[in-house]
């Protein structure tokens, strides 16, 4: 099935981005505590911690400060104690926004996260006001020089739900969270090796924006992922590919 790689895309952007800012390993050492506190430190009996070790070294993170982290997390120090929360919301032209946070403190992060909202035109919804239009999936991407007809026969023979082909070459694989880890590895073992992964949220069904509604978005998006709190933040907008070329030589 061919068609653009919205996933690929907002990750080179966001990529981007995060690097641009200097605020990804912040992030992703806030993961790794909380992946290691609630599973414990072994990433091959915690498939969450697996998962943030795997995006950490991705990302060029010393091996050192990665494990630092995990006894971090496992030691579940005094100043490690964050919440998960999950915030729900509306961007200007009723685009669904969920905003996944990590904090210390629930009281600044939902006031951080409304007041954004109401500068950039949105609304902070209710809880389940948007997140039942979106699914947790694994998506596991593969550079364009692939050989797609061989990794579309591994893939769903593999457990993979579906697979996509962008007009970029690159190759997308949709799992079930659960399996995100079992295919995989089960493809890594056939040498075909990832290009990123993560386990992710996907919109149902996408709202198609054009690019005055794409440039208001964003700027609310970005200003959402200024906030130190925020981990991810998920829409469910369709964004024009014009949009991307701003981005092309990120």
């Amino acid at each position: 099935m061919a068609g653009h790689s919205k996933w690929a895309n907002i990750k080179h952007r966001k990529a981007a981005q995060d690097a641009k800012r200097g605020k990804i390993f912040t992030k992703l050492i806030r993961e790794l505590v909380v992946a290691a506190k609630a599973g414990g430190p072994n990433p091959e009996d915690n498939p969450r911690l697996r998962g943030a070790v795997d995006k950490a070294l991705g990302a060029n993170m010393r091996r050192d400060t990665v494990d630092k982290a995990i006894s971090r997390g496992a030691g579940a120090g005094e100043g490690d104690n964050y919440d998960e929360l999950t915030y729900e919301g509306y961007a200007p032209g009723g685009v669904a926004i969920l905003v996944e946070c990590m904090t210390d403190n629930r009281n600044r992060t939902v006031g951080e996260v409304r007041h954004v909202f109401s500068k950039r035109g949105g609304n902070l919804g209710t809880d389940g006001s948007v997140a039942y239009l979106f699914r947790r999936v694994g998506i596991i991407s593969y550079p364009a020089d692939i050989d797609e007809e061989a990794i579309f026969d591994a893939a769903l023979e593999a457990g993979a739900n579906d697979v996509t082909s962008s007009e970029e070459g690159i190759v997308d694989l949709e799992t079930d969270f659960e399996q995100f880890l079992r295919v995989r590895d089960h493809l890594s073992g056939l040498g075909f090796t990832p290009k990123n992964s993560e386990i992710t949220m996907v919109a149902n069904q996408q709202i198609q924006l054009d690019l005055a509604s794409t440039e208001k978005l964003f700027a609310l998006i970005d200003d959402l992922e200024e906030l130190d709190d925020v981990q991810n933040v998920y829409s469910n907008a369709k964004i024009p590919l014009g949009f991307w070329d701003q981005f092309s030589n990120s």
